[in-house]
């Protein structure tokens, strides 16, 4: 497939902007920040990334449809934020421990939702990328259903580790169910948001190798280590735990790297320069 003819002169910014990781950008901020006591710093910032995602995308020299996402970020925040402010200590406080877990689910309705009207979210920002005869491929459809339900499972997951820390736990800041597992579900989609449409092409396209499994795996090798170091630090499991993570984030490094140096042309044998096409 090709991209779409006068789509490469935006640069960076327009990337960024045809990017659906970027359009999660402030149900991923809110998400993260929200908790007891941070409850406006999170919603104003979500809040304000999602104004701004919105006023760069229509200012774009090319005019460009609104877009599921886009619009679902500035309503569903400006809403929470005008509850938030009208909310009585109470009903705040009942924000502060379960906001995130609406949030998180509510994209997660989204990304199902669309799925289910035939109109996978990330498919708009993919249209954006490749010509209008690729639009109906398979290859198009298979790359943005199986990454819009990757998505929705990621906050799905997300949602129910906080959900099991505020409603089982009875601690809304817990090391593991607010924080780690919640970034580790981000990490892991973003991850494969980015490694899933090589391999497609591979397969439907002959001579293009499929892209190493390590690609999939190196975010989330590089979470492992300060994850077994933040747990030492804040005695958030048995320190045998802590220790066993390091080292296996170690091991995995060392592997890792090992087998990319292995695959590493020799000299006077440059690497085959790939196509910079790449769907989102």
């Amino acid at each position: 497939m090709k991209a779409v003819a006068g789509t490469a002169p935006g640069g960076r910014l327009d990337a960024a902007l045809e990017s659906p990781i970027v359009g999660m950008s402030p149900w991923i901020i809110f998400s993260v920040l929200v908790g007891p006591g941070r409850f406006e710093l999170a919603v104003g910032l979500a809040l304000a990334v999602a104004v701004v995602l919105l006023i760069a995308t229509r200012m774009r020299e090319r005019g460009t449809s609104l877009k599921t996402l886009e619009v679902s970020d500035v309503v569903f925040f400006a809403v929470l934020a005008a509850v938030g402010a009208a909310a009585s200590p109470g009903t705040l406080q009942w924000l502060e421990t379960y906001a995130g877990e609406i949030s998180n689910l509510a994209l997660a309705v989204i990304a199902f939702g669309s799925m289910a009207v035939r109109v996978p979210f990330t498919m708009q920002y993919g249209r954006e990328r490749v010509g209008p005869e690729y639009w109906k491929s398979p290859e198009f459809l298979r790359i943005n259903y199986v990454i819009t339900g990757v998505w929705g499972a990621a906050f799905l997951v997300a949602a129910i580790a906080g959900g099991f820390g505020d409603l089982v736990l009875h601690n809304q800041d817990n090391l593991w169910t607010a924080w780690i597992i919640q970034i580790a579900a981000i990490v892991a989609a973003l991850s494969f948001t980015e490694w899933y449409p090589q391999l497609v092409r591979s397969r439907t396209r002959t001579g293009e190798p499929p892209p190493p499994v390590r690609n999939l795996l190196i975010p989330l090798a590089g979470l492992i280590i300060p994850v077994g170091v933040v747990s030492l630090i804040f005695d958030a499991a048995a320190s045998w735990f802590g220790v066993g993570l390091i080292l296996i984030g170690v091991i995995l490094a060392r592997a890792i790297n090992k087998d990319v140096g292995m695959e590493r042309p020799s000299r006077g044998h440059p690497r085959r320069k790939r196509s910079s096409w790449r769907l989102r």
